[in-house]
């Protein structure tokens, strides 16, 4: 069974906690990882670009010229596209849908797949005592400082309480959330992309049994 040291917030190790095997020691599959991120990325996309079809555009109802007579091409509205200020023939419509799916089964090995990635490369970390710090930026910045030399891209993965007295939780976001190498996500909503992008990923022992308890069936 896979192990990782605990450590406390003066980077000491204080104890060892085993992990679940089917989590952090997965077979890796290469191509579904970039599968779930691919999907994962598209699923963020927005369609905010948007163009006027004729009906949308304000312009005079005249006809540009007479029929015939002219010499040129016959035309009825000022709103075609050929014309300045017309509309935009074939532009986005503001509707386009980027979605896309993987199913669960696909969605959890992709992600035991990114987990054994990072828990072979030495990447992941467990620390307790956070809550017990005061909920200062300097402070928690001291502590990362001490736990990872030139963080970046640290993801903190937390376990919410379900006792709304427990204001732990609260504490490490409000110490955390001005700190720029750092983002913060509960262990349940951890997926493939967020654990390939981290450099490191710090968990708690009790998050690290939250996400096992989850995930694993």
């Amino acid at each position: 069974m896979p192990s990782l040291d605990v450590l406390n917030t003066s980077n000491k190790k204080i104890s060892t906690v085993t992990v679940s095997a089917k989590v952090f020691n997965a077979k890796v599959n290469q191509s579904l990882m970039k599968q779930a991120v691919r999907i994962f990325l598209s699923n963020q996309r927005q369609s905010p670009a948007k163009t006027k079809s004729r009906g949308e555009i304000k312009a005079t109802k005249k006809k540009v010229w007479r029929q015939k007579g002219t010499g040129r091409a016959r035309h009825g509205s000022r709103n075609a596209p050929i014309f300045v200020g017309g509309a935009k023939a074939h532009g986005p419509s503001g509707e386009q849908n980027f979605k896309l799916k993987i199913n669960k089964k696909m969605k959890r090995k992709s992600l035991f797949s990114a987990l054994t990635t990072q828990f072979k490369d030495k990447n992941i970390l467990i620390v307790e005592g956070l809550e017990k710090l005061n909920p200062k930026t300097k402070e928690f910045n001291q502590v990362f400082q001490k736990l990872v030399k030139n963080p970046k891209k640290l993801l903190f993965i937390f376990s919410q309480s379900a006792s709304p007295t427990d204001k732990s939780i609260d504490s490490i976001k409000r110490g955390t959330n001005n700190l720029p190498f750092l983002n913060t996500i509960p262990a349940k909503n951890l997926n493939t992309y967020f654990t390939l992008n981290a450099n490191k990923l710090i968990f708690t022992k009790k998050s690290i049994k939250t996400l096992e308890a989850h995930y694993v069936k």
